[in-house]
């Protein structure tokens, strides 16, 4: 009885965002500066659950290249769920240039952000279907989103190019070229908000650095969230959002950061060996 067990419990779950009567759709042009604000956010896994985000508030400007640290469990993750509405907040706002994103459909919002993540999920179906799932782009568009990710070559020398069929998870492909694959898309749909959520933490070196260029080079007009497994990859950024149990402890430039040897960010960097390179 276990299966029909297990079956009656999935189909009790909820459907995303069905809790909301009425959705406004943004502007087609929506968003147009890539801005986020976190209002007093509350978020926890499920109702009832403990807060895992412990009234979070932040600006963050258009272009803006963040960085995202704290030791396990501060709430990295948990940051990029609420941002993509994996849940509803428990309370609190979150704004996107302005809108408030709860009052939006769920395609509407996840359509205009990108995600790196640390294990990318390749669904089982074509390459372009997985490029591009509601055939928006030409393949022209597609195969120029693949040159800018150095695998043009690559996907050509393929068996049916562009109708090649991935296995199920990708598993045709190295976690290196998934990264490749999901940066490849969110070249093409250009969205002004991309989150990399720990997208270098089981690759190479030499495969993160040439992620690192393309971010640096490809999403130079785009807000960029990178929330960081290693402290390196992020000691480039514009400011570092440091996160210790569901809140942010500090949020400054790494120069400044660096400047309170009482800080968590002046510990993170010391115990990675960093202090001589910020100092």
């Amino acid at each position: 009885m276990v299966s029909p067990e297990r079956i009656m419990e999935y189909a009790s779950i909820p459907p995303e965002g069905s809790n909301k009567p009425l959705f406004i759709e943004p502007s087609a042009e929506w968003p147009r500066h890539g801005t986020i604000k976190f209002d007093n956010v509350v978020f926890s896994y499920k109702e009832g659950a403990p807060a895992v985000l412990k009234g979070l508030s932040f600006d963050i400007k258009n272009n803006e290249k963040i960085g995202i640290v704290g030791r396990t469990g501060a709430g990295k993750s948990s940051l990029t769920m609420a941002l993509f509405r994996i849940n509803e907040l428990d309370t609190g706002r979150i704004l996107i240039d302005g809108e408030d994103i709860s009052t939006m459909p769920l395609r509407s919002l996840r359509s205009k952000l990108s995600i790196i993540p640390q294990a990318p999920v390749l669904f089982k179906g074509t390459l372009r279907a997985y490029m591009d799932p509601f055939d928006e782009f030409t393949d022209a568009d597609i195969w120029s989103a693949f040159e800018k990710v150095e695998m043009k070559e690559q996907i050509g020398a393929l068996e049916n190019q562009l109708s090649y069929e991935l296995s199920e998870n990708g598993e045709n492909f190295s976690v290196g070229e998934r990264q490749m694959l999901c940066m490849a898309r969110a070249l093409l749909t250009q969205t002004r908000i991309v989150v990399m959520d720990e997208a270098t933490a089981s690759i190479d070196h030499a495969t993160e650095k040439k992620l690192q260029t393309m971010i640096d080079r490809d999403f130079k007009d785009a807000t960029v969230l990178t929330i960081a497994h290693r402290l390196a990859t992020v000691l480039d950024s514009d400011r570092i959002m440091v996160l210790s149990d569901g809140k942010v402890v500090e949020f400054d430039s790494p120069g400044d950061l660096v400047q309170n040897p009482k800080g968590v960010f002046y510990q993170l960097a010391k115990e990675g060996g960093y202090l001589d390179q910020l100092l």
